[in-house]
């Protein structure tokens, strides 16, 4: 084990969908997942794609809860240029990436960084880094890892929240 990469905490799972609908009724039916929270449009800042300026690739976006692990769902709405493509073709399905909470987001990306990996995307989320770094040739997924942050404390903890003791009822909801 490489010492620096001691955060082995998966704390979400990805897939990129077809169909974000089909998609969050098939976890809600087949695996008790939910509620999923839809997000209709997620930009950032200060972003690059492969060191060019550029914001994430346009996508719908869903989370929802699975026991200790975030599921969220993400349907590309164009063929543009971006790490979705990149492991997903355009219209297809599959799974994308693993997410990580950082305490220290700088160590955990040098020590990708370092270890051989390259970076995919990197930007602001609501003013707190994130990055998706292509750990794809050796894990055959991308790995994400995001600033531990206020914001992101209150929107995990609430699809978290939402998620215990849930009936099924109201399987797709919106945040606010």
């Amino acid at each position: 084990m490489i010492p620096a990469l001691r955060n082995r905490d998966y704390m979400q799972l990805c897939w990129v969908v077809t169909d974000l609908d089909a998609a969050i009724d098939h976890w809600v039916k087949t695996a008790g997942a939910g509620p999923f929270f839809v997000f209709d449009t997620v930009s950032f800042t200060d972003s690059n794609y492969r060191g060019t300026p550029m914001d994430i690739t346009p996508m719908d976006a869903a989370m929802g809860q699975f026991g200790d692990t975030q599921i969220e769902l993400v349907q590309p709405t164009g063929d543009d240029p971006g790490i979705w493509g990149d492991l997903v073709p355009f219209g297809k399905s599959g799974f994308h990436h693993t997410g990580l909470y950082c305490d220290d987001y700088d160590a955990q990306r040098a020590a990708y960084l370092d270890a051989g990996s390259q970076m995919a995307f990197e930007g602001l989320m609501m003013g707190a880094k994130t990055c998706y770094i292509d750990t794809s040739p050796t894990l055959g997924f991308m790995t994400e890892l995001v600033t531990a942050n206020p914001v992101a404390e209150q929107v995990f903890g609430a699809i978290r929240s939402a998620s215990e003791d849930w009936d099924g009822k109201d399987p797709v909801r919106t945040l606010g």
